[in-house]
């Protein structure tokens, strides 16, 4: 005689805990949340403005591209400008 089978349900599954940001610190004027991304998948673009010192930036994405990667493309190339 065997034992009978446990009816054990499999734990709940994690849901990601909110979105990225779409809002960042400007490097020129140090403004928190201060630079808009703008995502054109369209044209493949990304644009990021800050609405105070009026600085922009304009690269290229891909289909998997997020605002975030927009931003630190930006920060590379301000480090790259500077060195």
């Amino acid at each position: 005689m065997g034992r009978r089978k446990s009816k054990r349900k499999p734990p709940p599954k994690k849901k990601m805990t909110g979105a990225l940001d779409t809002q960042f610190t400007c490097p020129f004027c140090n403004h928190e949340k201060s630079c808009q991304v703008k995502m054109d998948k369209v044209r493949n673009t990304g644009l990021i403005v800050c609405q105070v010192c009026l600085e922009d930036f304009q690269t290229s994405i891909n289909y998997l591209s997020e605002p975030a990667d927009v931003y630190s493309d930006w920060i590379d190339a301000c480090e790259a400008a500077n060195n």
